[in-house]
């Protein structure tokens, strides 16, 4: 088994002041960099998603803006690697399949932004591929969704999100049952 850490999204456009604020990204992020520093200091892979749109009818993460470059909190080191991708989906389009294969990689422990989207998505896409999946929930953040005029609070999103993709498509935990169980 070879283990790597997945961040995905953490981007700019999705803290206060973004063209996409999510609830709970800052707390999100502090937990997300702490997994990172630990897989930093076991000398572990870390790969980085970063999402630039490309519909013209985007909002956010624009090429070349501020909201769509990667957070301070969990900004990557020039060893470690940053895939782009165009979809929620970080396997579509994008060379993380081929990356994770070359060097071996078995497991992914993953974290990241939006919950319901692009975190959904790959890791029912990374599950489909055989790989072994920690999902940190607290390193996750969403936001209000609307169905019919139906508001659905960020909470209620996060928690029916994680509790879907748990035990088939991954082990969802938190940052420090993972830390504690996980990384010693």
């Amino acid at each position: 088994m070879k283990k790597a850490l997945l961040i995905i999204d953490i981007q700019n456009d999705y803290f206060k002041h973004g063209k996409m604020t999510l609830t709970g990204s800052s707390a999100a992020s502090v937990n997300a960099k702490q997994v990172l520093e630990t897989f930093r200091n076991g000398n572990l892979p870390v790969i980085h998603v970063q999402h630039i749109a490309a519909r013209p009818t985007a909002t956010f993460f624009l090429p070349g803006t501020k909201g769509a470059e990667i957070h301070d909190s969990v900004k990557p080191l020039e060893t470690e690697k940053v895939i782009t991708k165009h979809y929620p989906n970080s396997f579509r389009d994008t060379e993380l399949f081929e990356y994770l294969k070359k060097n071996e990689i078995t497991d992914l422990v993953i974290c990241g932004m939006m919950t319901h989207m692009c975190i959904d998505a790959t890791v029912r896409a990374a599950k489909d591929y055989g790989f072994g999946i920690n999902l940190i929930g607290d390193a996750c953040a969403t936001k209000d969704l609307d169905i019919n005029g139906h508001i659905v609070n960020a909470d209620q999103v996060q928690t029916s999100f994680l509790a879907a993709l748990n035990y088939f498509y991954a082990t969802v935990t938190t940052t420090d049952e993972y830390l504690s169980k996980n990384l010693k």
